[in-house]
């Protein structure tokens, strides 16, 4: 399996994520850069954290007009699985591949900590080696991770089980005081409607070794390696005829 983790100027968590893919689990992984023109026969496509271009405007919005993003879209809309983890989410809310927005976090102070998350999605690429309930602890860094979404859009996302994880205490509980930046709905994470298209604002890749305090993110990884293994090797092969 082969990871293309995007590149943007300002990214900065790239060689996190480089690292969980080739190193930690043994698949393929480079680097494409916000310029190039094709995915380099990428599997999953990976939009880590950082501050893509400087996060000028607002987070996340320049990077959606890259060169690489057209080639993004074409894989996503053929079923290819894509994750955003914190400035990705953010782009992938910017480029329309997912709904709602980011706001400044309540309290408007950067929030660097571990939280838990409830799993509430078992069937995207991503969660498929996690069980339904589960609590994660995995860490966030991030000051503009307040999920929004107007309430007819939100009523649409629930409805449609795009919610993949959620804060909430270690015991799987909402409570305000687990929502690190007032996320509505305490959202943490949300899918595409075809849930192949995943962002999350905590960063699993920080979170899959012991040195780091804590392994509960190997799941993503595990999840999407399975994912290819089984039914992902097939949905990504392209249909007889096709061009």
């Amino acid at each position: 399996m082969r990871f293309g983790i995007v590149v943007f100027p300002g990214s900065n968590c790239e060689e996190d994520a480089l690292h969980a893919a080739r190193d930690l689990f043994g698949q393929d992984a480079d680097y494409l850069w916000h310029k190039d023109a094709d995915l380099k026969g990428a599997d999953v496509v990976v939009l880590p954290g950082g501050f893509a271009h400087g996060d000028y405007l607002r987070t996340g919005a320049m990077a959606p007009f890259s060169p690489v993003m057209g080639p993004v879209r074409e894989f996503a809309a053929r079923g290819g699985p894509v994750l955003g983890i914190c400035n990705g989410f953010q782009i992938l809310l910017e480029a329309g591949l997912l709904p709602g927005a980011m706001l400044r976090n309540r309290g408007l102070k950067y929030r660097c900590e571990h939280v838990h998350l409830r799993v509430e999605r078992t069937d995207t690429p991503f969660t498929r080696a996690a069980r339904q309930g589960q609590v994660l602890r995995i860490p966030i860094g991030h000051g503009e991770g307040n999920y929004f979404a107007p309430p007819d859009a939100l009523a649409a996302i629930e409805r449609n089980r795009q919610v993949v994880l959620r804060y909430t205490d270690a015991a799987g509980r909402l409570a305000d005081a687990a929502n690190p930046n007032g996320s509505v709905n305490a959202i943490a994470s949300v899918c595409s409607a075809s849930g192949n298209v995943v962002g999350m604002m905590p960063h699993p890749e920080r979170a899959c070794e012991p040195l780091l305090r804590g392994e509960d993110g190997r799941v993503i990884f595990e999840s999407i390696i399975d994912w290819f293994r089984s039914a992902g090797r097939r949905a990504l092969q392209p249909s007889v005829g096709a061009p």
